[in-house]
């Protein structure tokens, strides 16, 4: 069915959109740890 691949298509273009996201909000959490060890 059309519908099915294109869902499908869909549900991975938004899965990796939300790993991207995930990934880009994990390395904004490490930078002000690093800041902070080099203060240190």
């Amino acid at each position: 069915d059309v519908d099915m691949a294109k869902e499908m298509t869909t549900f991975q273009k938004n899965n990796i959109l939300n790993q991207a996201a995930q990934a880009m909000l994990a390395q904004a959490n490490q930078q002000p740890q690093g800041v902070l060890q080099l203060l240190r």
